[in-house]
């Protein structure tokens, strides 16, 4: 018997607004939680800053990095998102705006086909808008005459356009009702902080999207986090959950890396494998966390349909900027916008859709975006040539002072010229939009890591539109509007990334239905960015917290399933150890490579069908094998002719490429037809989750009608068991294994000319032993293509799918 497992009423994965949210109102309706998070705490004053600390700032576990900055990118697309406990709260720039009404949209098309299609509508989130606000206390900026916010709002009415003060999860004073003051110490709320730590409010230092080392935003971890701590939730940081299982009755086991969690260690982190079950499992890992832990568990949760993936946008996000803006009043004069001073976002412009306005289009949000003060720096510094001629120019007076023999002891305002004016930095503006691009990208794994099929060329309008507003905002500014760079390549950057495990209306459309719940494993729930089915429009925080709250608020509504309590541990899910044949024993051996490729599809038990099905869905499976005999004369002479098989798999609906853990390969096995020999293979090896599988596949070499040798011997039909299944006589398969997906693999030409190259013999006299499995080869074709034609007869194992 295994040691216990620990057990739960509900594992939070994730430490975003839909898994925070979820994580305080179970804990607060009595529910044991835990909330496992992959990144560590920040308390105030522990976020990056110097050269140093930034360079450990991202996430690459595989690269001993943990810190903050989640960088990713893909084929059209750069992501960015974070590692931390308050996940996305850590460094969004605080915006909390409800979706509008009517953005809700009901069957809109897509340009490949399918529809944009929210199963829910505003009236069914208003009050949950309403408690994640009354949690996160967001207000408007109470400083109107900072100087980006008042050109933003100068612009929008120069053109006619709608602006307005966006709600921000800050705090600028020390309690409410109290006025706004910076540095002040913020009042604790009644369940405490997590962190132990003083929270002060804001100083205006544009630092938001960095990280807040005064604890002046209200970021989840301040509020969701510490309120369910207050309520009993454990939260254990460095948590990179894996895997995942349903247990036979109900619930399921979640598997993680625990990595070691002294500060000192630098990234040298040690890694615990550690295992959890539960009865609710709610995945808010975000949208690339979640989705890939779906992708990746494909095999354990097989009623996950093909919806998973689908659905991807990147909420409409685009990067621009406006470059030294003049003061209208005195042409040639800079006029002072100084982004650097405030909030990140203070004030943002709406654009109406089409849903609002006919012919308007899809509609979007620009906002001003500021930057940390620091950077002011960065960005005066690196003008290379501006700063040479100033250089150059003080060189030369003081050269002319001591030319001269002037004695000028004070040269301050030389210094000063050295510095120069900070002209660009405080006179552009770094603008932000969102909203309703389309949402048809897909989200896959390639090579076993993420992936991601999406492309602006089908929001080319809607994309077309904001450049051109906000190229009127730099206009009416006085600036020079300027593209990111990466715009040049029609490449976007997108700090809100939704969908690949969206809400449908049925399995066919999306992930979970309009409860969050996914279709086909019941408990198992998706709240976070990957459950919207499009995009939100506005910044997409509180959509996605509000409809956390919606679902977890149904879940308590339901009756609770009787089964162990929450205290009680439950006992491992062990699979029984399988009896695998002993290894042949080595004597004079021999060995050749081989590689199959082909498709295979989940959840089809016929090899042809789900070949076929495999290739229209381009869901590929290829193996490379090594096969040895490692004594041929013993090969030879038994009648399983069992032989060694080592390699790997690639298959990337199972998350790339994997080992093979054990395998055999039998050749040439006579079987029970007349005239009919068969190759075997079973291959035991586990997808990226830890579950283990088997691959049992066999070619039949049997003489049929036409010259059909190189069919026979170059064409595996494999089917894909769950669990390491044991051979059966002679490598058989006795179908005792559960079919979890089929397919058919070829040896191509090419690759067949290889393996002709591969042949090597070991042991003492090793072209001999070549030569006895070249004889053994030779015979066994000729047995079954030349027998005598009185032996010939119809076989039923020609069916693939038998």
């Amino acid at each position: 018997m295994g040691a216990q497992v620990e057990h739960v009423d509900a594992v939070v994965v994730g430490s975003g607004f839909g898994a925070s949210v979820s994580a305080f109102r179970l804990a607060e309706a009595g529910r044991s939680v835990v909330v496992l998070e992959r990144g560590r705490a920040y308390p105030p004053g522990s976020f990056a800053r110097s050269p140093y600390e930034m360079s450990r700032a991202f996430w690459e576990p595989k690269d001993e990095l943990f810190g903050l900055f989640d960088i990713r990118s893909f084929r059209k697309i750069e992501g960015i998102v974070s590692a931390g406990l308050g996940g996305g709260s850590l460094i969004y720039a605080n915006v909390l705006l409800r979706k509008d009404e009517r953005w809700f949209v009901h069957d809109s098309p897509l340009p490949g086909g399918g529809y944009e299609n929210w199963p829910i509508g505003r009236s069914d989130l208003d009050r949950h808008y309403d408690a994640v606000e009354a949690m996160m206390t967001p207000t408007t900026n109470p400083y109107p005459d900072l100087p980006k916010s008042k050109a933003l709002r100068d612009a929008a009415t120069s053109l006619g356009l709608e602006s307005f003060d966006p709600p921000l999860a800050i705090s600028f004073s020390s309690r409410r009702g109290a006025p706004a003051q910076p540095k002040q110490i913020i009042e604790e709320p009644a369940y405490g902080n997590l962190h132990g730590a003083t929270r002060l409010t804001c100083r205006l230092c544009g630092e938001c999207d960095i990280g807040c080392n005064e604890g002046s935003k209200n970021t989840l971890d301040h509020n969701y986090l510490s309120a369910a701590k207050a309520k009993g939730a454990e939260i254990r940081t460095l948590a990179d959950v894996f895997g995942i299982t349903p247990l036979p009755d109900g619930g399921y086991e979640v598997r993680y890396t625990q990595y070691g969690t002294d500060p000192e260690a630098d990234g040298k982190r040690g890694r615990v494998e550690v295992r959890i079950t539960c009865e609710q499992l709610f995945l808010g890992a975000g949208t690339f966390g979640s989705t890939t832990l779906l992708l990746r568990n494909r095999v354990a949760l097989p009623a996950l349909g093909r919806a998973l993936g689908s659905r991807f946008s990147g909420n409409g996000d685009l990067l621009t900027f406006s470059l030294a803006a003049q003061a209208a009043s005195d042409s040639g004069q800079m006029r002072l916008i100084d982004p650097a001073y405030g909030p990140v976002i203070t004030t943002a412009i709406r654009k109406p859709d089409g849903v609002d306005e006919e012919g308007a289009g899809r509609g979007y949000y620009v906002q001003e975006a500021g930057f940390p003060e620091f950077a002011n720096w960065l960005i005066e510094t690196s003008q290379v040539t501006s700063s040479m001629k100033r250089a150059a120019a003080v060189v030369r007076q003081l050269i002319s002072y001591r030319l001269k023999n002037t004695n000028e002891s004070t040269i301050s305002a030389e210094v000063a010229k050295l510095v120069g004016q900070g002209r660009l930095t405080s006179s552009s503006l770094p603008l932000l939009g969102m909203g309703r691009d389309t949402p048809d990208g897909r989200i896959t794994l390639t090579d076993g890591e993420l992936d991601v099929e999406w492309t602006t060329a089908t929001s080319e309008a809607y994309f077309d539109s904001m450049r051109s507003t906000m190229r009127d905002i730099s206009d009416t500014l006085g600036g020079r509007f300027r593209d990111n760079p990466l715009w040049w390549t029609k490449r976007v950057i997108t700090v809100h990334p939704l969908g690949g495990a969206p809400m449908g209306r049925h399995v066919h459309e999306g992930v979970v239905d309009s409860w969050n719940e996914s279709f086909g494993h019941p408990g198992l729930f998706v709240v976070d960015g990957s459950a919207v089915p499009g995009p939100v429009g506005p910044n997409p925080s509180l959509t996605i917290a509000a409809m956390a709250d919606r679902a977890v608020e149904r879940v308590l509504e339901q009756p609770r399933k009787k089964g162990r309590p929450a205290s009680a541990a439950a006992a491992p899910v062990e699979e029984p150890e399988p009896v695998a044949p002993a290894d042949p024993i080595a004597g004079r051996g021999m060995e050749f490579t081989e590689k199959m490729r082909g498709f295979i599809a989940l959840g089809q038990t016929d090899s042809r069908t789900g070949w076929r099905m495999g290739r229209q869905l381009t869901q590929r499976f290829m193996f490379k094998l090594t096969i040895t005999a490692p004594d041929v004369e013993r090969f030879v002479g038994t009648e399983d002719h069992t032989a060694v098989a080592k390699g790997y798999v690639d298959s990337d609906i199972l998350g790339g490429q994997l080992p093979v853990q054990r395998g055999w390969a039998n050749l040439f096995v006579d079987t029970e037809h007349d005239g009919t020999r068969e190759m075997r293979y079973r291959l035991w090896f586990s997808d990226m989750s830890g579950t283990p599988i088997t691959m049992y596949g066999f070619k039949t070499v049997r003489d049929d009608p036409g010259f059909d040798i190189w069919t026979d011997t170059s064409t595996l039909y494999i089917r894909l068991l769950k669990g390491h299944v044991p051979p059966g006589p002679n490598g058989a398969d006795d179908g005792t294994g559960e079919v979890i997906a089929a397919g058919m693999l070829r040896i191509l030409p090419a690759d067949f000319a290889r393996q002709l190259t591969t042949f090597k013999g070991s042991g003492r006299g090793p072209i001999a032993s070549i030569a006895r499995f070249g004889t053994f080869f030779t015979k066994s074709v000729m047995d079954a293509y030349l027998p005598p034609a009185s032996e010939k007869g119809p076989s039923p194992r020609q069916e693939a799918g038998r």
